[in-house]
């Protein structure tokens, strides 16, 4: 790891405090992802924060709404980039891709929630579009979720699998203290 390489953190927003959203795992994310910021902001390298946003006005994620707020454990600052997108890939209507070619930035270390939507589809892009992909595991984080049969998943397993299928295909997956072990 080194300047080349790019945080990015995905959608912690106040939106998934919500009790719609059911039962959610690894409740220490957030605090994982405070630590890795911390570390990327003390050598001075890319941050790029994304913000889901919607347009409808009864939307969590709808801006206005407490839901769309950037959790403050990660707040930016210091001019860091934010990204909003309306969709699940953070490369999807944004300028992010662009972003990351500007700065010359080959390498991503991707965090945030949730991991089988935002996370999962952005981690996937990010490896179809050639850069050297990472995914924090215990820096994101998943909710339990019901199938087609209304067969319910729980949170644990549906992380697990979301984790297993981009591992060695699309991204490296690693533990917030594998990744600050390759910083050091």
């Amino acid at each position: 790891m080194n300047k080349n390489t790019a945080l990015i953190i995905i959608d912690v927003q106040e939106a998934f405090e919500d009790k719609k959203w059911g039962v959610r795992n690894n409740p220490q994310a957030e605090e994982n992802i405070r630590r890795i910021l911390s570390v990327w902001r003390e050598k001075g390298w890319k941050v790029i924060h994304v913000q889901h946003t919607s347009d409808n006005p009864d939307s969590l994620f709808y801006p206005g709404n407490k839901g769309f707020a950037i959790k403050e454990s990660v707040q930016p600052e210091n001019g860091e980039k934010v990204i909003t997108k309306k969709v699940n890939s953070s490369f999807i209507g944004t300028d992010l891709e662009e972003t990351l070619k500007r700065n010359d930035i080959s390498t991503v270390i991707i965090t945030g929630l949730t991991t089988p939507h935002c996370v999962s589809t952005t981690t996937r892009m990010s490896g179809n579009l050639g850069f050297d992909t990472y995914l924090v595991s215990d820096a994101t984080a998943a909710f339990g979720l019901t199938d087609q049969n209304n067969v319910y998943y729980d949170a644990e397993t549906i992380y697990n699998v979301s984790l297993a299928t981009l591992h060695n295909e699309f991204a490296t997956v690693l533990s917030t203290a594998q990744l600050l072990d390759k910083i050091k």
